[in-house]
């Protein structure tokens, strides 16, 4: 038989913060990790290329802004998502607490980065 008058879910809304998480996560971060983390130190960039001028001035730029949020949030939400559904797996039921505590943290870390973006 049909349910006519279905429970409404929330996990719609985290299961799609999940997968653009883990989207990022799996494209744009191996390639930020690869030219700040290893091609700048070597000396393969050049040095003025991320001088702090330039580095401020793209952080501060509407795209810029964009990419930087994204790559400290999505991959937070993604984390917090797989770390809420791994304690059920591992038989930790923490219910609605653990569901806040983990949502609430991945929610703290985009605040704030939000927050120091529009402070720069």
């Amino acid at each position: 038989m049909v349910d006519l008058n279905p429970k409404r879910s929330d996990e719609p809304v985290w299961w799609g913060l999940f997968g653009a998480g883990g989207s990022w996560f799996a494209m744009i971060t191996p390639v930020t990790i690869l030219v700040l983390g290893i091609m700048a130190p070597m000396g393969i960039l050049d040095a003025e290329a991320l001088s702090y001028e330039r580095v401020t001035s793209f952080v501060t730029s509407f795209i810029g802004a964009l990419f930087t949020i994204g790559t400290l949030s999505l991959p937070m939400w993604h984390a917090m998502h797989r770390l809420h559904h791994g304690m059920h797996d591992l038989k930790f039921h923490t219910g609605t607490a653990g569901k806040v505590a983990c949502y609430a943290t991945a929610f703290l870390i985009s605040a704030l980065s939000v927050i120091f973006i529009f402070m720069i």
